[in-house]
């Protein structure tokens, strides 16, 4: 697979999504979870997504549960949990795995895409290397992902033009989407 384009995933009710459908849009593609610190990101995703998604943007929501199981429950409890907590509307998919040997290909593609991102301050990122050597083949991975919330930004012709870390806030993602807009 070469193009973002190429690839097909698993919607949160199961059914088969190609994302050749989302062509010609600006795509922020984030691994997230219920039960993190970062979990209020859903606000600002949602924010943004209310804001843009008339001029085109997209957030593709893919719940992980890899970093201290904190995306616990079914596709349904989480697609609930968001919809209900955080009003949320943009596209939510099947849980995946971001990291190591099960890594869902999309992530697979989006890390070799961007290689790096901030790395988690402090504790959160003592606690997220702790997660991450449990994984088996992560720390062996070009670009693995450090923890929920780390989110890709794709532009209309879909390529992969920005990668922020977990400790970036969705409003501060908003100037580099609002000029690929």
């Amino acid at each position: 697979m070469t193009n973002i384009y190429d690839f097909v995933v698993k919607s949160n009710k199961g059914e088969k999504v190609c994302l050749k459908e989302y062509k010609g849009k600006v795509l922020v593609v984030v691994n997230t979870a219920t039960g993190c610190g970062f979990t209020p990101q859903y606000k600002g995703l949602e924010d943004l997504y209310q804001k843009y998604q008339k001029k085109g943007l997209v957030i593709l929501d893919f719940p992980c549960d890899q970093f201290g199981h904190q995306a616990p429950g079914t596709d349904n409890e989480i697609n609930e949990f968001c919809t209900m907590r955080y009003k949320t509307t943009f596209p939510r998919f099947a849980k995946i795995e971001v990291n190591g040997d099960k890594a869902d290909p999309l992530f697979v593609y989006l890390k070799l895409q961007i290689k790096e991102d901030k790395e988690p301050k402090g504790i959160k990122n003592k606690l997220a290397m702790k997660a991450i050597s449990k994984i088996p083949g992560a720390k062996k991975e070009e670009g693995f992902i450090k923890w929920n919330f780390t989110k890709f930004v794709v532009d209309r012709d879909g390529k992969v033009v920005y990668r922020f870390g977990p400790t970036d806030t969705p409003e501060e993602m908003e100037d580099k989407i609002k000029e690929l807009l």
